[in-house]
């Protein structure tokens, strides 16, 4: 449902193409197309009305859904793929591409037809569709394929300062940025950097098929990390991921790499750097000098055109700058706790056994079930800790976890001195406090059926035998030992002469 919710929000809200939504939500374009004319049958738009959960909207659009017929028609060859096997491999031939297409397809197309097909497609290879791109709508972000090398002042090894490349579609006004690494972390923020470097949010990002912002690429279904999907979503941006192989869909910013490469990576190639501070300080000196460069085939420069027709185009940024989270699944444990980086953190108990999503930040974990938010904790720095809410116990546990050696202790008193030390020693006698809680509450059990002088008086009999356990009082309550006199012995004489009892001579 959280990819309906997107469909609906890049339609009606952002204008975008079934074409773009379909790539922007790693969807297909028929199931972008379903989606939207159920929504226009049912009379959704976006915003969706207030109170309206993923529940809710799956109703609506999908009441009484009826499966697709299956597709009935050949299965069309995967042409970019058999192009690439014969640039790779030079002993391929198209009768072994075609043999391998048959057996997976044994319904599919003859030789002949496959070879015209195949060719037909060809010849469309050299034709380029031209971009023509609108103020303010795309912005194209790679990385640099060199680095800027970063040295140890203690005499290490040298590190590599890797550069995150922002180009805008109109204007090319250009953002680069070194960081440590091509990982998540600094793909986000390198992102959030470039957004209020601009001063302003695009309707479109294009990034490559890199794994920090795409999970799975793919030529017609992309699937985008959930962190990055969330950044889009913070600054109400797309997401178009460029084709797989295909750099002509980021033409832009692959000019943009090779300029930067030109004019900021080797114009530093005699600098010696100990930090990644000092290189972006060195590269935002650049980047002034580079937007500034005159354009040789028209006038102006980028930063003119940036502020001419890029800058007013582009929407503001949000009040609040995006909290770097990052993405994950769990199940609940049988203790209503799902386990993440080294650490334990709570649920409602109605939720054991169920797959949850977890978004981690660095200061908080939420948990989320369904799109819905279940639980939110403060971020855990140990190594097996349980964080957990009391709320999310059932309340048979709250109870129980709501007696301590201090309280069972304090609920005696009010009976009297005796049963407040039985309770006492009842607790001493286990070699850890709580294993002597449920003698204690069956001790209270008792304190409900006989009144507190009973109690009193089966407590210090108790306490003068040496019998402190909860099985002990009940009897002497039960055949009323408590009632006779503390001094009296109630155990039953034994015989000084029998006839089967060996006398003191015997043992002589």
């Amino acid at each position: 449902m959280r990819k309906t919710k997107e469909v609906l929000r890049l339609r009606f809200e952002l204008g975008l193409g079934l074409r773009q939504i379909a790539r922007s939500c790693s969807l297909g374009l028929g199931t972008v197309h379903e989606y939207l004319e159920r929504a226009k049958t049912a009379g959704i738009s976006w915003p969706l009305p207030e109170g309206w959960d993923e529940a809710k909207l799956e109703s609506a659009l999908f009441e009484g859904a009826q499966p697709r017929p299956a597709d009935s028609d050949k299965v069309a060859p995967d042409f970019a793929a058999i192009h690439e096997q014969k640039q790779r491999h030079r002993h391929v031939t198209m009768q072994l591409l075609w043999e391998e297409y048959k057996a997976a397809n044994p319904e599919g197309y003859g030789y002949s037809r496959f070879c015209e097909l195949y060719q037909r497609w060809r010849n469309h290879l050299d034709v380029v569709l031209r971009q023509e791109h609108k103020p303010g709508e795309k912005m194209f972000v790679d990385w640099a394929g060199s680095t800027i090398p970063i040295h140890d002042a203690q005499g290490g090894p040298l590190q590599a300062g890797h550069l995150f490349v922002a180009v805008l579609g109109v204007s090319s006004y250009t953002y680069a940025e070194a960081t440590s690494d091509e990982q998540l972390t600094n793909w986000i923020g390198a992102h959030v950097h470039a957004f209020e470097f601009y001063q302003g949010v695009p309707a479109l990002v294009i990034p490559d098929n890199t794994k920090t912002g795409v999970i799975k690429a793919c030529r017609y279904d992309p699937d985008l990390n959930p962190t990055y999907q969330e950044l889009a979503t913070h600054y109400n941006v797309g997401v178009l991921p460029a084709r797989p192989y295909r750099p002509r869909d980021k033409a832009k910013v692959e000019s943009g790499v090779q300029i930067v490469e030109r004019w900021i990576i080797a114009a530093l190639r005699h600098h010696q750097f100990f930090s990644l501070g000092e290189v972006n300080g060195e590269i935002r000196g650049l980047l002034g000098k580079l937007n500034a460069r005159p354009f040789r085939k028209r006038e102006g420069s980028r930063s003119s055109l940036f502020e001419a027709i890029d800058r007013p185009a582009l929407r503001p940024l949000p009040m609040e700058r995006f909290d770097l989270s990052e993405w994950s699944r769990a199940r609940v444990n049988i203790d209503y706790h799902i386990a993440f980086d080294t650490n334990f953190y709570s649920v409602p108990y109605q939720l054991v056994h169920e797959m949850v999503d977890v978004r981690s930040t660095p200061t908080t974990v939420e948990i989320l079930h369904k799109g819905q938010r279940v639980a939110s904790h403060l971020r855990g720095h140990g190594h097996g800790d349980a964080i957990t809410i009391v709320e999310h116990r059932p309340k048979s546990h709250q109870a129980h976890l709501e007696w301590t050696p201090s309280r069972l202790v304090h609920w005696a008193q009010s009976v009297g001195p005796h049963t407040a030390r039985l309770i006492a020693r009842i607790l001493e006698d286990k070699p850890h406090p709580e294993m002597g809680y449920r003698g204690c509450l069956g001790v209270m059990r008792l304190a409900k059926q006989y009144s507190p002088a009973r109690m009193e008086a089966a407590a210090e009999r108790a306490l003068l035998t040496g019998a402190c356990r909860y099985q002990s009082v009940k009897s002497i309550l039960k055949n009323s030992l408590d009632t006779l006199p503390v001094g009296t012995d109630t155990s039953t004489p034994t015989p000084s002469s029998h006839a089967y009892v060996r006398g003191s001579e015997y043992f002589k």
